[in-house]
């Protein structure tokens, strides 16, 4: 039986503490397209995170006892360059919209396919593309988390309708996790648990085919603890690299557009005692296990490849838009959008393992 010894520490990440408001338009010692990069830390006694503005990216995320657990570059010009997505923004659409196209009220939208052709995360120039001028440290509203004192969590981000409808939700950062450390190596040893009883099925470019599969039985069942490695050769011998997975999380789909915190995921490493537990009001949660990376060299000259993170990606159902069965993403003029994330992190000792 796994037990925790005190809870150490807690920390709340929620859209890198920052509160997109705004898109800069002005120059200023300008360095970057649209405006200045600045770059802010945000530190409470040995915890701290570093943002920028540059896709409202978060850089770093040190705790006390590392130097820093997500994966991502030194400088913002890196970030500008990279095409990793480390730690930025995602939209105006998270994930994948088949076909490049969708339609709302009757009209046709076509959009810009960098991923085959579909778009993926935005398009070319998403919002992790943007350079972001307005920040604000202010805490948002208190929501209810069990056994986290105070129980505090910041509003992760927020648009309102006004103006036209709004298909697809900007979400917190594509954080690339490593609770070993970053270029630490493969993260296939962490235990993941997912609160999460079924997946999306996909074709062969993941899209959505609209089902909603059960997990149990398959390579993709984390309703218990489970490294992520473990159930790696089931993907192989389907012919997929590794998880790339949107998960239904369980009583997720309910309350519209204004739904529940509800645990979504708890990640262990057993090497440090590092342990992370993500609460979010998302339908979905998607499962990436840096299936992509390949020689790209990051912070400190680390080298990222394969494997060599984590990411769990709240969200609404890929392709959402095109898929009316799907819980809708769709914000009309007059509604307030919201997505919030709540990252615990502590130091756990196993017993009678």
């Amino acid at each position: 039986m796994a037990r925790a010894l005190h809870l150490l520490f807690v920390a709340v990440l929620a859209s890198c503490l920052v509160a997109v408001l705004g898109l800069s338009g002005g120059a200023a010692d300008a360095v970057a397209p649209g405006g200045r990069w600045l770059v802010s830390e945000l530190r409470k006694g040995d915890f701290s995170i570093k943002v920028t503005n540059w896709g409202a990216t978060l850089m770093s995320v040190v705790l006390p006892d590392s130097r820093g657990l997500v994966l991502g570059y030194d400088t913002v010009a890196e970030y500008v360059k990279g095409s990793a997505y480390f730690g930025g923004l995602i939209g105006r659409v998270a994930n994948r919209i088949a076909g490049a196209r969708f339609k709302l009220d009757g009209k046709a939208y076509r959009l810009f396919p960098n991923d085959g052709k579909n778009t993926l995360h935005g398009g070319h120039r998403g919002f992790s593309k943007l350079n972001f001028n307005r920040f604000s440290r202010r805490p948002g509203r208190v929501r209810e988390v069990p056994d986290f004192k105070p129980a505090r969590a910041e509003r992760a981000h927020e648009r309102d309708g006004a103006g036209q409808g709004y298909p697809g939700e900007p979400r917190a950062p594509r954080l690339h996790w490593n609770l070993g450390g970053h270029g630490s190596g493969s993260i296939l040893g962490e235990k993941v648990h997912l609160f999460a009883s079924r997946y999306t099925l996909v074709d062969t470019v993941l899209i959505p085919t609209g089902q909603l599969a059960p997990v149990a039985g398959t390579p993709y069942d984390f309703r218990r603890p489970a490294a992520v490695g473990a159930r790696m050769g089931g993907l192989l011998r389907r012919g997929v690299t590794g998880y790339d997975t949107n998960y239904a999380v369980d009583g997720g789909e309910r309350g519209g557009l204004r739904r529940q915190l509800r645990r979504v995921a708890i990640v262990r490493d057993g090497a440090s005692g590092r342990a992370m537990e993500l609460w979010a009001d998302q339908p979905g949660v998607q499962l990436y296990t840096a299936n992509g990376l390949s020689g790209v060299r990051g912070k400190g000259g680390k080298v990222y490849d394969r494997y060599d993170a984590l990411c769990l990606e709240t969200q609404g159902f890929p392709d959402a838009v095109n898929r009316p069965n799907f819980p809708p993403q769709i914000v009309r003029p007059g509604q307030v959008y919201s997505h919030d994330m709540v990252f615990k992190f502590f130091l756990a000792v196993m017993l009678d393992c």
